[in-house]
């Protein structure tokens, strides 16, 4: 495991967990207790973690909310995704998050990025949830739409989004969706996230939708958008090659992560 990927697996068992010891890290990664100590101490540096004798706690702004994504935060398909996101991403960048467990698996790995204090990053997102999980990066500026809080998915929806997001160009945007298909293209559960999410790509100079393997092939209620507003899909390599073929002859860039 290369250090960005050991930083973020670090702070997904600070969301699990509370607090780590240096120890069981140094066993968990086959890392020395050095090596360790340099992560936590960065992640500290941070403002990512407090660092404690022995180990680190989760800071309490990060981490608070919501639960429903610490237990999902970049775990398997996700982590590669989220890695691979991570990686288009260049320093100085105006990056759009939707809400959802992918996106914000792609907020941590963001966080970990080292390179990103000099030239800084910001990043425009309607989830509660990504906003308090990366206000305590100095070098990231976070720009949140506003609006109101969908209860479900702690996503922001309404006219309040909209207006802020028809103000605002990004360089590249990640949208997570409930289900995509060759025929029907991006698809969500609610018409107001789904409303959301196609305004916030439609701002971007590159959208890029981000969907595990599993949500190929099915389907929701919603439609975001096809080919035409996202050209390329990022997912990982648990896709079938029927379902890949299906949807590059519909038009889109299909990405395998890991």
């Amino acid at each position: 495991m290369n250090r960005a990927n050991r930083l973020t697996a670090i702070l997904d068992l600070l969301a699990a967990a509370g607090d780590v010891s240096v120890e069981e890290l140094a066993e968990r990664f086959d890392a020395s207790a050095a090596t360790i100590r340099r992560d936590l101490d960065s992640l500290a540096e941070r403002r990512l973690l407090t660092r404690t004798h022995g180990g680190a706690v989760a800071q309490s702004v990060a981490y608070e909310l919501p639960i429903r994504y610490k237990n999902h935060l970049a775990t398997g398909a996700k982590e590669h995704i989220a890695q691979a996101a991570a990686a288009l991403v260049a320093p100085g960048s105006v990056v759009g998050l939707s809400g959802g467990t992918t996106t914000t698996a792609i907020a941590a790995a963001l966080a970990a990025r080292e390179d990103l204090a000099e030239q800084g990053l910001t990043v425009v997102t309607n989830a509660v949830n990504i906003a308090a999980q990366l206000a305590t990066r100095p070098d990231i500026k976070v720009v949140v739409t506003g609006g109101v809080i969908h209860s479900r998915s702690y996503e922001l929806v309404g006219p309040f989004v909209e207006q802020l997001l028809s103000g605002v160009t990004l360089d590249i945007a990640f949208i997570g969706v409930n289900a995509v298909s060759a025929a029907a293209g991006a698809m969500t559960h609610d018409e107001r996230e789904a409303a959301v999410n196609r305004m916030m790509a439609s701002r971007a100079q590159r959208a890029v939708m981000v969907a595990d393997s599993s949500k190929i092939g099915g389907s929701a209620f919603a439609s975001v958008g096809g080919a035409e507003l996202f050209p390329t899909l990022l997912t990982d390599a648990g896709v079938s090659e029927a379902s890949r073929t299906a949807l590059v002859e519909a038009g889109f860039d299909v990405v395998l992560a890991g």
